[in-house]
């Protein structure tokens, strides 16, 4: 009994010691916050968790938005033995110990081992090899988490093995409410400190913190606990104060702000004015924005401005957002300005967007259009009047057939503009007319 007490005590003092985000860390389906898509009320993922039957699995998604918290809850929720891991400083005998344990544990109690690796794509693929004969047999249900994509980063293998959840940055309501709970909640939050924070100032936090609530939490508590109280006693927090413990920069843009400049930046993309591109992305990135935010911009302007004009544009703009991936700032500053002055001094052509929208608004419209029957992977024994299937390589590269749906057969999508590598392009079934 007293052994209790003492364990008790300390864990208490663990917990009290712990970080905000620790803290404020939610134990139930109920109090997660964000994840819109894959937590609400009979989904996929909340009946497994409710019923105790998840499977091995991935959550993979940016820092700070509840892949860990998920997997806690699951811990929490579902009935079994729970090891934790780190990818980072576990290896191959860690892994096999586990699953020795988890083995012993089926065959003698029928009890499940849910084995949680965290940052799982720093595995090696003997580590992820180690474990895949205990996730196929059931010895272990594996639930990982990663920032990385998983089809890229991990190995096929263990990938094929696991449902894979892919978790989005938290909106900017999802942090309000956050941080407004965190204000309130007495036991685990700062309610029992008097924090005056305006409504403006606890969104232009949200906002800034790009998603990530481990991110804001911990600015936030920074913000409080090194705040001195003022004459009433009142610990305020205003913009400067968020600021300085974000470290963002030496400007500062609110919300509103910040789209006015991104969407300048893109209007200046499209309208071929280098020099403007060049400034909003650099009051963007001097005001801490994720550069990521900027090359994805550039990507989606490089076939929506760009396109066929001139195809490269697109290589650049892939090429910014892996700088930004693979090297951050200060480096990838000098390859989305390679890509944003490319862009920029391009021939113009919006012909991708324009036979994009029009495709799709046919397939909404023609929902049950029929796959002509000689382009079926099985086709059937009915005539359409279409005859076989014709290789194209057997003509020499192109043969005239139909391709799509009788209802939509003589639709054209795609037409050439007549600028940069688009001008006198001729398509290739207008050639063989």
């Amino acid at each position: 009994m007293e052994f209790n007490i003492m364990e008790n005590m300390f864990e208490g003092n663990l917990k009290k010691y712990s970080p905000l985000a620790d803290r404020m860390r939610a134990n139930t389906l109920g109090d997660f916050v964000g994840q819109e898509h894959l937590i609400y009320r009979n989904s996929f993922l909340v009946r497994a968790i409710e019923n105790g039957v998840v499977g091995s699995c991935i959550f993979w998604g940016p820092p700070g938005c509840g892949k860990t918290t998920i997997a806690n809850i699951i811990a929490n929720t579902c009935n079994g033995v729970f090891k934790k891991l780190n990818a980072v400083s576990s290896g191959v005998g860690d892994a096999k110990a586990i699953i020795e344990e988890a083995k012993s544990s089926l065959e003698l109690y029928g009890t499940k081992t849910y084995l949680l690796l965290d940052e799982c794509h720093r595995w090696s693929k003997a580590q992820s090899d180690c474990v895949l004969e205990a996730i196929e047999k059931g010895y272990i249900i594996f639930i990982g988490s990663t920032t990385e994509n998983p089809y890229i980063s991990m190995t096929r293998a263990i990938v094929s093995r696991c449902k894979v959840f892919e978790f989005k940055a938290l909106s900017v309501d999802n942090m309000v409410y956050a941080i407004n709970k965190a204000l309130k909640d007495k036991d685990r939050g700062l309610g029992n400190l008097n924090v005056v924070m305006e409504n403006d100032v606890i969104r232009y936090l949200a906002f800034n913190c790009s998603g990530d609530l481990r991110s804001c939490y911990n600015a936030l508590e920074f913000a409080v606990t090194t705040t001195t109280p003022n004459a009433s006693n009142q610990i305020v927090i205003d913009k400067q104060t968020i600021d300085d413990c974000l470290q963002k920069g030496n400007i500062t843009l609110d919300e509103n702000t910040s789209y006015d400049i991104l969407s300048a930046f893109c209007k200046s993309l499209r309208g071929s004015d280098t020099d403007a591109a060049l400034f909003y992305c650099q009051k963007l990135l001097i005001s801490g924005y994720d550069p990521c935010i900027i090359a994805r911009r550039l990507i989606a302007h490089a076939s929506e401005d760009v396109g066929m004009a001139d195809s490269n544009a697109l290589l650049l703009a892939i090429s910014a957002l892996t700088s930004c991936e693979k090297l951050g700032l200060p480096e990838c500053n000098l390859t989305l300005c390679h890509a944003i002055i490319y862009i920029c001094e391009a021939e113009k052509s919006n012909s991708v967007c324009v036979a994009m929208n029009s495709a799709k608004a046919d397939a909404e419209t023609y929902k049950n259009a029929l796959v002509p029957n000689h382009l079926k992977n099985h086709p059937t024994g009915y005539n359409d009047g279409h005859g076989v299937y014709k290789y194209p390589h057997d003509f020499g590269g192109y043969v005239k057939q139909q391709y799509l749906p009788d209802v939509v057969k003589d639709k054209i999508y795609y037409v050439p503009k007549n600028n940069g590598k688009e001008k006198g392009l001729i398509r290739k079934k207008d050639k063989f007319k």
